[in-house]
């Protein structure tokens, strides 16, 4: 790993088979551990920098799940959580559109592409490092 916090993956597909099916957790299998029809979050990226929460949620269409719009408009409510929910073709990292979901309440998307998002996730670092939360 760099010095800044470059982390790239090292998953070779080709050489070690499927990702998901061989180091993705089942979380379906605690089903019948929560009530009603609960069901864990995959969260895709979460950092905390001075006790604040930065979570990325990639989706590749504009649509939140009913469960997810609960789970982070809850969680954002009372706790520095900041969530950002983000359209894009994962692949080529191509960006589509952002929204902020903080404070409990989902922002209708706005147009970002990837130099956009960047420059939000660096921004928010510049705040979570001057209003510490811890």
């Amino acid at each position: 790993m760099a010095d800044n916090g470059y982390n790239p993956m090292h998953w070779n597909c080709e050489k070690q088979g499927c990702f998901n099916r061989k180091k993705r957790p089942k979380i379906e299998m605690f089903a019948d551990c929560l009530p009603g029809r609960i069901a864990f979050s995959d969260i895709d990226a979460a950092v905390e920098v001075e006790g604040n929460f930065l979570i990325l949620e990639f989706k590749e269409h504009n649509i939140i799940s009913k469960g997810q719009r609960i789970f982070f408009s809850r969680m954002t409510r009372k706790q520095p959580v900041f969530v950002l929910v983000i359209e894009a073709d994962i692949e080529s990292m191509t960006i589509y559109g952002v929204n902020y979901i903080a404070d409990g309440k989902i922002e209708p998307q706005i147009e970002m592409d990837l130099q956009g998002l960047k420059d939000t996730i660096k921004s928010w670092s510049d705040w979570a490092l001057k209003h510490p939360a811890i």
